[in-house]
């Protein structure tokens, strides 16, 4: 190569938890590591939920998604791996010695022995309202994403959607909202049953199978009533708000990634139970692999990162340890355990 670029024994694409627990375990293997988020900050797509109540994690009491991705960002930056943000990784190429060249679309390059893979769906994108307009209320009262429940104290909420998060949403919004209106244009929602149930049996006034037809606004600067629309029947009626939040899901796009010669489903890279894809030197972890033993939770995505971390030092040193020491007698947090104060059983 002409550019003098530093080489990476482990370059992870993807910042969310996937990718930043992999950072952490990459460094408990003492791996030089580099991580590569194409937004501007760390987090994943936890970063659309932070007033989300995250229950699954083991070892953790319900925790704020917020709250959740300053603890990973700690994890993953305890061995100081090199964190990079804002760059979109397009483009793969391998060198004559095996290593592989990283391109991004703003065009910096970036050298490393084996690659692990987090990208979840790809670029998130949430999914507008299909409402000529709409756009213009995203700076005052439409909503995507719920940020803070608190601005939402004594108002009157619609919701629109029926997934996982708009139900979660409307139970957190039920007991602050002076009203409540759930829309969902199918009869079933697609939450876990129980959150479904306790939306049912709160203060919500939920509503299906309807659609918001239309936004209307007397200022023409913030959204005042919304008509919406039975999907059976056309029947409509005028609801007054003060917000409207809308959850219609995600668009998911991989981008160039897609075309590297993955092994790919629709949605998914196929993997081994060691999260090897079929390019030597890659692996993937997290939502964006599948594999037989795969769980949908951020816990499986944990176990996912230790698997393709293992299996990059393999790749790298075949005569290296197949894991690494548990925490509690791994050298390398000896003088961490020291730092906070705790008495190794030796006792240093």
């Amino acid at each position: 190569m002409s550019e003098q670029l530093e080489l990476y024994d482990v370059t992870i694409i993807g910042g969310g938890p996937a990718g930043m627990y992999t950072a952490f375990y990459s460094g408990m293997r003492d791996l030089k590591t580099k991580l590569i988020e194409a937004r501007e900050e760390l987090g994943g797509r936890i970063l659309i939920y932070p007033e989300k109540m995250i229950w699954d994690v083991g070892g953790q009491t319900p925790t704020l998604g917020s709250k959740l991705i300053e603890q990973l960002i700690q994890q993953a930056c305890t061995f100081d791996p090199t964190i990079v943000l804002g760059q979109h990784i397009t483009a793969f190429e391998r060198q004559p010695d095996g290593t592989i060249l990283l391109t991004a679309a703003t065009g910096e390059r970036h050298w490393t022995r084996t690659v692990i893979l987090a990208i979840g769906y790809g670029i998130l994108q949430l999914a507008k309202l299909e409402i000529e307009g709409a756009d213009r209320f995203e700076v005052s009262n439409l909503h995507y994403t719920v940020q803070e429940l608190e601005i939402f104290r004594g108002k009157r909420v619609l919701i629109s959607g029926g997934g996982d998060s708009a139900v979660d949403w409307a139970n957190a919004l039920a007991p602050l909202a002076a009203s409540l209106t759930v829309v969902h244009r199918r009869d079933k929602f697609g939450g876990h049953e129980r959150n479904v149930a306790n939306m049912k049996a709160s203060s919500a006034n939920v509503l299906t199978p309807y659609a918001v037809e239309s936004l209307h606004s007397s200022n023409g600067k913030e959204i005042d009533q919304v008509t919406i629309s039975h999907v059976d029947t056309g029947e409509r009626q005028s609801i007054d708000v003060d917000a409207v939040i809308v959850n219609h899901g995600l668009r998911y796009n991989f981008g160039p990634i897609k075309d590297w010669g993955l092994d790919m489903g629709d949605w998914n890279a196929n993997v081994s139970g060691r999260m090897e894809t079929n390019i030597p030197g890659i692996f993937a972890v997290g939502d964006f692999v599948k594999h037989d033993s795969k769980v949908h939770l951020i816990a499986g995505t944990f176990t996912d990162a230790v698997n393709a971390l293992n299996s990059a030092k393999l790749y790298i040193d075949p005569q290296a340890e197949k894991v690494a020491y548990v925490s509690s007698h791994n050298a390398k947090f000896k003088e961490k355990n020291r730092l906070l104060g705790v008495v190794d059983d030796d006792g240093h």
